[in-house]
């Protein structure tokens, strides 16, 4: 038995090895809009950009299904201002200037369209990229994604009031260590996005009727974005579809924060995806 927990322990030390060496080898960095940004490209096929969530890496958001997606696409992962290995730079962090560092970025790659999927706050950025720069997007896979304030469960914002690092779930705080081992960028990540959640404005309605690319909304049935909003913003959106999965916040792709690390729901909703991403 010893020997057997001594071999499943080896096994995951070199897994964990070889996909920092992969890290490593396929993370770059493009200066956009005066921001160095780190981003990742695995596998081939039709482009499909990664966008984390707040106070997250690619790897803490995706690390679960990123593999599975790059069999079948052109994965472009991406770390946004002030996440991760992308450093802070001195201007505002909005949704809408992550959207234009993105679009930015596509365009450095000469990519002129790409599929594009956002969790949480991610998601939010990638309204905005459908927004400001619809000819980039093909479609859409928005995971827990708000476009309005009332779309939080209640309460939420009246957290932000007394919050602090201490609150940050320690699992996202080691993966920013682990792509940059500087606290005192920690703090900066924190102190970036709970500003930004005071200040967020409702998306309107207009703008979002004016998205035009086919998008999945993808929502769990026990998390910090309300059922009945992802169920707004499904039939607000002109072309799209919606799942209400029976979890938590992220536990549906695996995110690092995820209760069950065992799930089966990531490789279902993978699937799901995939299915929508090549009809």
């Amino acid at each position: 038995m010893q020997r057997r927990v001594a071999i499943i322990i080896l096994s995951l030390m070199i897994i964990h090895l070889q996909m920092n060496a992969q890290h490593k080898q396929t993370g770059q960095y493009a200066t956009v809009n005066g921001l160095k940004m780190y981003y990742e490209i695995h596998g081939n096929g039709r482009p499909l950009v990664l966008i984390h969530g707040g106070g997250s890496t690619i790897m803490s958001t995706f690390g679960r299904i990123l593999p599975e997606l790059a069999k079948t696409h052109q994965v472009i992962a991406v770390e946004l201002q002030a996440h991760g290995h992308t450093l802070d730079i001195d201007r505002p962090l909005s949704f809408e200037q992550d959207a234009d560092d993105v679009a930015a970025l596509l365009k450095q790659l000469h990519i002129e369209k790409a599929d594009i999927m956002g969790f949480s706050n991610g998601g939010t950025t990638s309204l905005q990229i459908a927004i400001r720069h619809p000819e980039l997007v093909n479609k859409l896979v928005l995971l827990a994604a708000s476009y309005k304030r009332d779309g939080m469960q209640p309460g939420f914002f009246d957290g932000f009031q007394h919050v602090s690092l201490d609150h940050m779930p320690q699992p996202l705080k080691e993966a920013y260590l682990e792509a940059n081992p500087d606290p005192k960028g920690l703090q900066t990540m924190f102190d970036r996005d709970v500003a930004r959640m005071v200040a967020f404005k409702d998306i309107s309605d207009a703008d979002i009727k004016a998205i035009q690319a086919p998008a999945l909304v993808i929502n769990g049935d026990a998390e910090v974005i309300r059922v009945e909003h992802a169920l707004e913003l499904s039939r607000t959106l002109p072309h799209a579809q919606l799942a209400i999965l029976p979890c938590g916040h992220g536990d549906y792709i695996g995110e690092i924060c995820a209760a069950d690390k065992h799930s089966k729901i990531p490789a279902l909703v993978t699937a799901m995806i995939e299915e929508f991403l090549k009809k």
